[in-house]
């Protein structure tokens, strides 16, 4: 999620706030499910909204490559997302749909949809800023058939996951104990995406535990 600001403020006044409401920021298409889903966009505001949504996608996803590429062409791109411009009136409620196009990849495919206000008339009485607030929609595209899995390996309290599978998992919910079973910690959470590496250093040499979810299937993971 973002904010930007326009306008000028050539002295100090109250930021008028475009109030918009998405009924989920990630989508999720599953094997075995159709390949589309639709977004909620909702005007909480008291004032004409007009919301752009913009996809992209996101090549090498969670390495140091990671790359944004527009994907405007669905064609090309594999991604359909419709309808790209929205008028909304305060209160007003309309979807955008997001579709694959194609066939599943032999591997999760990833993009990002910036839904966003964008520019309209300041109508505050006063020198305002208008603030805009949006949202960067994750949507991964799975593949038919997930193969390998998150291997971990411990050197002491220094801890190395690899996603050697084709698709992403989400750990979260770690936690480790020291030896006596007390003083627990939690641990941080992290998507990982096919491929990537993940180190982290943990507070003891005891075992971690993670759940892992790939969409609504969660499993308890130890190292």
């Amino acid at each position: 999620m973002w904010t930007l600001a326009a306008g000028a403020a050539l002295c100090a006044g109250p930021a008028a706030q475009a109030e918009m409401v998405l009924s989920q920021v990630i989508v999720d298409l599953l094997p075995g499910k159709p390949p589309r889903e639709d977004i909620e966009v909702w005007n909480d505001g008291d004032e004409r909204m007009y919301v752009l949504a913009e996809p992209f996608e996101i090549r090498g996803a969670g390495t140091a490559a990671e790359e944004r590429v527009p994907a405007g062409v669905p064609e090309e791109s594999g991604i359909l997302v419709s309808p790209q411009r929205l008028v909304l009136e305060p209160g007003e409620r309309r979807t955008i749909r997001v579709a694959s196009i194609g066939d599943r990849a032999t591997s999760d495919r990833v993009f990002r949809v910036a839904i966003k206000p964008v520019g309209g008339p300041i109508t505050a009485d006063v020198n305002a800023l208008k603030v805009f607030v949006g949202y960067d929609t994750l949507v991964i595209f799975r593949p038919e058939e997930f193969t390998g899995d998150v291997e971990g390996q411990r050197a002491g309290r220094e801890l190395r996951l690899v996603n050697s599978g084709n698709t992403a998992q989400e750990l979260f919910d770690g936690k480790q104990c020291d030896a006596s079973g007390s003083n627990c910690q939690e641990l941080p959470a992290k998507r990982l995406y096919p491929g990537v590496v993940w180190e982290q250093t943990l507070p003891f040499e005891t075992e971690v535990t993670y759940k892992a979810a790939v969409g609504p299937t969660i499993r308890d993971r130890h190292f």
